[in-house]
């Protein structure tokens, strides 16, 4: 999954480039421009790799952008050795690295960067009341900071005692987890909407493998190790 591996360009300077360069029909944006792709399928591009996911919910430009040019994209991406995962129902699409056919493994621009234990918790619960509130009929899903946190203090070994580091790393667990997308801000701080991007980020069996590790981990007082390249290989290699 990808983070931004690079500081954000503030909106309102990239706004007034949009407006600049949505010249419809001209591809050559600078000069020397030798690429052949209008300035939105760029910029549309460059969001897929920057960020975990884009959705119909969190990048509607980008999301129109994908539909209209997927196969357009998805050949931009595969030129990385990357593979275009597109969920039309839950209007997600998300980047992975591509697997050779014999088994070996491409170069690659993302780079490992694990989920912590809190973090993987986090969005195991997270899937967890998202599917139960859609199956309740709802068209969207709220959690409140506190459940989150109480959820992953669950976890805490019978014999761990640092109560106060343990609530420290699960609350720095939910501020990174909004940071990537997958929880959305509302109008209170102590309350988020579930994004759906959780679901195809995290299918059944991977949650199901994560949850028989977690437990074990907390019998045990080791921690897991994830290893599943579609949730915890994902990121966007920095410079």
């Amino acid at each position: 999954m990808s983070i931004d591996a690079h500081p954000e360009v503030d909106a309102e300077i990239t706004d007034e480039i949009a407006d600049e360069l949505l010249d419809e029909g001209s591809v050559s944006l600078f000069e020397g421009d030798e690429g052949g792709l209008e300035y939105g399928q760029r910029r549309a591009l460059v969001t897929l790799l920057k960020q975990r996911f884009i959705s119909a919910r969190t990048h509607p430009r980008d999301w129109a952008v994908l539909v209209e040019h997927e196969r357009l994209l998805r050949s931009r991406l595969n030129d990385l050795f990357l593979d275009l995962q597109v969920d039309r129902e839950r209007e997600v699409a998300w980047k992975r690295q591509a697997t050779s056919e014999t088994g070996g493994r491409f170069p690659t621009i993302l780079y490992d960067a694990a989920w912590s234990r809190e973090e993987t918790l986090v969005l195991v619960h997270l899937r967890d009341r998202l599917r139960a509130g859609l199956a309740s009929g709802d068209a969207r899903v709220y959690i409140d900071r506190e459940d989150v946190v109480a959820y992953v203090a669950s976890f805490r070994p019978s014999h761990a005692t640092d109560v106060a580091g343990d609530e420290k790393r699960a609350r720095n667990a939910v501020a990174s987890v909004v940071k990537s997308g997958l929880l959305i801000p509302t109008g209170s701080d102590e309350r988020f909407e579930i994004s759906e991007a959780v679901e195809p980020l995290i299918p059944m069996e991977l949650l199901q493998e994560l949850l028989a590790a977690l437990l074990a981990a907390t019998s045990s007082g080791v921690a897991p190790e994830p290893d599943d390249e579609d949730l915890f290989e994902d990121e966007a290699g920095e410079d």
